[in-house]
């Protein structure tokens, strides 16, 4: 069962009413977005429990954060956890259908951790599936919505199964998106990733690639995990 709550170092993360649940892949993506000081309006589509909201919010203190969520209990969480932290005034929570969303202006970075089960089989829980499954927004949807509301010289950021990469880069480059980095997360140095943050925009420039290997043992995090994570987890990491 998972914890009622996930305490990082600058803020709490409360997910009792969350489909879905504060995950290590989602706190990699958090940590390895690019977001430089300059960069002072960011959207959070489908924003659960407001993490990534948060650790944006913490990593760069002139950022104004919009965080948009379909589900009610999931933007009152989302809310509370927001108010409850040092970064209420950057991070501005809504309930709403990003496809229907209407913003005042462009944004310089727009963070996603979308549902992405394509073909796989239901769950019995319709929340969670809603979270988990492409039956309320599906990739060409969610690219759609970042082409409208990117920046000409903003970057998105997306984190997906590495089965689902190959379809994601051709949708990319069939809506003019450029890939600029893309993350590979290996649970083991003995495993092939299972994850692919990719960092895109409409700026065409070389694509960097690198990989990130979590655990080098059972409960034992990496080097490169813990300079990554370290800044965020409340907790030791060994």
């Amino acid at each position: 069962m998972s914890n009622a709550y996930f305490q990082f170092r600058q803020f709490t993360i409360v997910q009792d009413k969350c489909a879905m649940k504060v995950s290590t892949d989602a706190c990699i993506q958090g940590a390895y977005t690019p977001i430089p000081e300059m960069h002072s309006r960011v959207l959070d589509i489908g924003a659960g429990t407001g993490l990534l909201s948060l650790m944006m919010a913490q990593r760069a203190a002139n950022a104004i954060i919009d965080a948009i969520e379909l589900d009610e209990e999931a933007v009152i969480q989302a809310k509370e956890n927001a108010k409850n932290s040092p970064f209420a005034d950057q991070v501005n929570v809504m309930q709403g259908d990003i496809n229907a969303y209407v913003a005042t202006t462009s944004y310089d970075l727009i963070i996603c951790n979308p549902p992405f089960f394509t073909n796989s089989l239901l769950g019995d829980t319709a929340r969670r599936n809603m979270a988990r499954h492409t039956i309320t927004l599906t990739f060409i949807e969610l690219l759609t919505a970042i082409k409208r509301l990117l920046s000409s010289d903003g970057h998105a950021s997306v984190l997906l199964p590495a089965l689902q990469q190959q379809q994601w880069e051709s949708l990319l480059a069939e809506k003019d998106f450029n890939m600029h980095s893309r993350l590979f997360i290996k649970p083991y140095h003995t495993q092939a990733a299972n994850r692919v943050v990719s960092i895109f925009g409409p700026q065409a420039k070389p694509c960097t690639d690198s990989e990130l290997v979590i655990y080098r043992a059972q409960n034992s995090y990496t080097a490169a995990a813990i300079q990554l994570l370290s800044p965020f987890y409340a907790k030791e990491m060994r």
